[in-house]
């Protein structure tokens, strides 16, 4: 098949087209810098041609909540119409789990926008929800310190490595549309706060991890389980400890 995925030279991107093309599909990838842009519209027809799957796993370059919903309702809007009109018929994209329960979040208001576009254009789609990256542990730190300590609730999240967030997507677009959801988490439930903790606690990073069930998580406080996927879930097989003896 020949499958394009929009956001190909991201982190999710660039593995998924590697384990396409080693799966003997005809993997492009689809990006600014390979002269695709979806919020414009530019190379969306041409690289669209021929195509029997589009996968989007792209991302806002930017978290502010207009442009995060401009982002994901134009470039959606785009890709929806580009993608019937060249007649693709599998319409896959990577979304976030618990994306409708923190509707205070820009970014996930902004998810469920573009899942809402994605289901009601007709075409066969396959969304698929995944939970926290592992890679994201740094910048979740990042954004969550204050006065030198991050400071982070213990909602409950059940993180995984992002190879595997690649694999889930791959299974889906090889296969037939779903035409719903499919939810996709690591192996373990952590609170937010000792997930971080024990990656920071693995790079030697001095910063104290504080629990505090007031502190926001991009913008908003979730609550025990509003991260976490529901009970038919596939799971991923890397823990975090195994990921982290990785990255040692």
């Amino acid at each position: 098949m020949k499958v394009v995925v929009i956001g190909g030279t991201g982190l999710i991107g660039r593995t998924l087209v590697t384990r396409l093309t080693e799966h003997g599909h005809e993997a492009v990838p689809a990006a600014p810098s390979t002269g695709v842009d979806t919020l414009t519209g530019q190379g969306l027809k041409e690289v669209l041609q021929g195509a029997d799957v589009v996968v989007d796993v792209s991302n806002s370059p930017s978290f502010a909540d207009d442009d995060v919903m401009e982002f994901f309702t134009t470039s959606t809007g785009n890709l929806v119409a580009a993608a019937k009109e060249a007649g693709v018929g599998h319409y896959v994209a990577l979304s976030v789990v618990g994306s409708e329960r923190q509707p205070d979040v820009g970014y996930f208001r902004a998810k469920v926008a573009q899942e809402k576009l994605i289901t009601e254009s007709g075409l066969p789609f396959s969304i698929v929800r995944a939970t926290q990256f592992f890679e994201f542990a740094g910048g979740i730190a990042d954004t969550s310190t204050v006065d030198g300590e991050v400071r982070l609730p213990g909602a409950g999240v059940q993180p995984m490595a992002a190879a595997e967030v690649s694999a889930a997507v791959g299974r889906v677009a090889a296969g037939q549309p779903v035409g719903g959801l499919t939810e996709v988490a690591g192996p373990e439930v952590f609170g937010l706060d000792e997930w971080v903790r024990r990656v920071l606690t693995a790079r030697s990073d001095a910063r104290e991890v504080v629990t505090d069930s007031k502190a926001p998580y991009f913008g908003a406080v979730p609550g025990p389980k509003d991260l976490l996927p529901g009970p038919d879930a596939h799971l991923a097989e890397t823990t975090l400890d195994g990921w982290l003896a990785t990255r040692s």
